[in-house]
């Protein structure tokens, strides 16, 4: 039986990859420029066009430019032929791939796009191809061979392209200021945007929030923490300012110290100058805080006073962890 080697193959082809992407590296000139300005001044939309593994590629470029602040989609070329192409609108900009820049689909659609006024940006491994030369800017691959022994299996030449494509969103990201927030609003469902989500989305406030005074006796203080179901009061002053938090925690380590529940009022067992935050950190922030503290609530203070009040169970159903 012939010895598997599998892992030397693999090994191979990873190298042979990079070394694609090297020769990528070192073939990206002024025309890179030139296309993040076309995009990032496109008053429309960049559609992104290629036909076999290259509209796979493509299609991924398009959503990580959606996602990243470039509106974007992936338009079929064989059926933007057959009228998808009024897909198109005013102030888009032609994003097409092709390795040869021989594919057939897309040289049918580039005469119609250029005559209705649409720039092409073309990716391609021939600076001489049809479509290089039909297009306002072109992108060299400079691949050398595929990772393929049979040197046919797009392998090297997609890598290259993902890979390029990679760098003219985050090109455009940068140079549009493109912020954590604002991927956040692009992936509200997912746990990237789960991660960015700050603490007002999920904090209690209101009615729901268990206060207390300082005099309060501390029987009618275990009867609201009891009724709001947080284990805790906010304990505020006069002038609704937080001075203070009752745990759970606070009233069994008062009792054990010989404290009276019946004799007592609230600030002879609360914890003074408690931890606390604010609506706009984040909630993975308000989870630090938590375990670096030993805590499960935490108050919300906006000028001294509570706002909000966020325990450990709604960091917890929120999906951040």
């Amino acid at each position: 039986m012939k010895e598997l080697k599998a892992v030397e193959i693999g090994k191979r082809v990873l190298i042979e990859e990079k070394n694609a992407i090297q020769d990528l590296i070192s073939a990206l000139d002024d025309s890179f420029n030139k296309a993040v300005e076309l995009m990032l001044n496109a008053q429309g939309k960049v559609i992104v066009t290629g036909m076999g593994k290259s509209g796979h590629i493509g299609q991924k470029i398009a959503a990580t430019l959606a996602s990243t602040g470039t509106p974007s989609f992936f338009l079929h070329p064989a059926e933007a032929i057959h009228g998808d192409l009024g897909m198109i609108s005013k102030g888009d900009v032609i994003l097409a791939i092709s390795n040869s820049g021989e594919t057939p689909e897309l040289l049918a659609i580039i005469p119609t796009i250029k005559r209705w006024g649409y720039k092409v940006i073309s990716i391609t491994n021939n600076p001489n191809s049809s479509l290089a030369k039909e297009s306002d800017v072109h992108l060299f691959l400079n691949v050398k061979k595929e990772a393929c022994p049979l040197n046919l299996a797009p392998t090297s030449s997609s890598t290259s392209t993902l890979a390029l494509g990679d760098a003219l969103a985050v090109a455009l990201l940068e140079l549009r200021g493109f912020t954590a927030e604002d991927f956040a609003r692009f992936h509200p469902g997912g746990s990237l945007g789960k991660k960015l989500m700050r603490v007002y989305e999920i904090m209690h406030t209101g009615d729901e929030l268990p206060i207390v005074k300082p005099d309060t006796p501390l029987k009618e203080t275990v009867v609201v923490m009891s009724e709001k179901g947080f284990g805790a009061s906010l304990v505020v002053n006069g002038d609704n300012n937080l001075v203070g938090i009752i745990t759970d925690g606070d009233l069994r380590r008062f009792i054990k110290k010989g404290g009276s529940i019946d004799k007592s009022r609230t600030d002879d067992a609360m914890t003074e100058n408690p931890k606390k935050i604010t609506k706009e950190i984040l909630v993975v922030e308000a989870l630090e805080i938590m375990e670096k503290f030993n805590i499960t609530v935490l108050p919300v203070v906006e000028e001294g006073k509570p706002i909000g009040l966020v325990h450990m169970h709604d960091i917890l159903k929120s999906g951040v962890i």
